[in-house]
């Protein structure tokens, strides 16, 4: 080996007796990202996030959601499964999504009209687009 740092390749490497060394986990930090903008990445993510508008149903499926919804009430001490679609509004942005659940029907409040699944999930009959159940095959 005649290179020309072979003198000094293997001496330890030399330390400040003024400045000590700067711990790893401070060292990491100053190569961590920087957000110019805090909440810009966020913003820019809730712009980005897509809506469903709510569908007004027509007078039909208006009607036999109101009938099926007849048929629940009669069958309440059943605690039937049912099937059910409504539309859940979204907090912060207008429209929403559409969500499905299949559970048990634990009770109806009918002075706020709000179904309460077995689960406790708590739907408002305004929202419901959809109502499905053995229930309904046999007797509607």
């Amino acid at each position: 080996m005649s290179g020309p740092y072979d003198d000094i390749i293997n001496l330890p490497h030399p330390t400040s007796q003024r400045h000590p060394r700067m711990p790893i986990h401070d060292r990491a930090a100053i190569f961590s990202p920087f957000a110019a903008l805090s909440g810009h990445g966020a913003a820019i993510a809730e712009t980005a996030r897509l809506t469903e508008q709510r569908i007004e149903l027509d007078e039909d499926t208006r009607a036999e959601l109101d009938r099926k919804q007849a048929v629940l009430l009669e069958h309440m001490d059943e605690q039937p499964e049912i099937t059910i679609t409504w539309f859940q509004p979204d907090e912060r942005k207008d429209g929403g999504a559409y969500l499905t659940a299949t559970s048990r029907l634990k009770k109806f409040r009918e002075l706020e009209r709000i179904l309460v699944l077995a689960d406790g999930t708590e739907i408002p009959m305004e929202d419901v687009v959809a109502l499905e159940s053995g229930i309904f095959q046999t007797l509607i």
